[in-house]
């Protein structure tokens, strides 16, 4: 696996994190971290979201879906969000 040097956010992910307290966000840019030290740290999905991956983790006391693709030396941020409901919105955000 090649090293990431280049992370995108999507406008998504990027509205998203706007909406988070400085806590929240340190959190999640450890989770970042994590994924681009490790890209196997997620669990790969099939059908329409095949090349998706998902990375779970904690962000204060409350457990979070992180929706990332590799390609090549580029992560590449979907969304993030608690699991109600992420899959389908996630779904229709990249199949737009």
């Amino acid at each position: 696996m090649n090293e990431i040097t280049k992370i995108i956010q999507s406008p998504l992910f990027s509205s998203q994190k706007k909406k988070l307290h400085k806590n929240q966000i340190k959190n999640l840019d450890e989770a970042i971290r994590i994924i681009a030290q490790n890209p196997e740290f997620g669990t790969g999905k099939a059908g329409d979201l095949n090349g998706v991956q998902v990375y779970k983790f904690n962000l204060i006391n409350t457990l979070v879906l992180l929706a990332y693709e590799i390609d090549k030396s580029t992560l590449f941020l979907y969304s993030f969000g608690s699991h109600q409901n992420f899959y389908k919105e996630l779904k229709n955000y990249i199949n737009r």
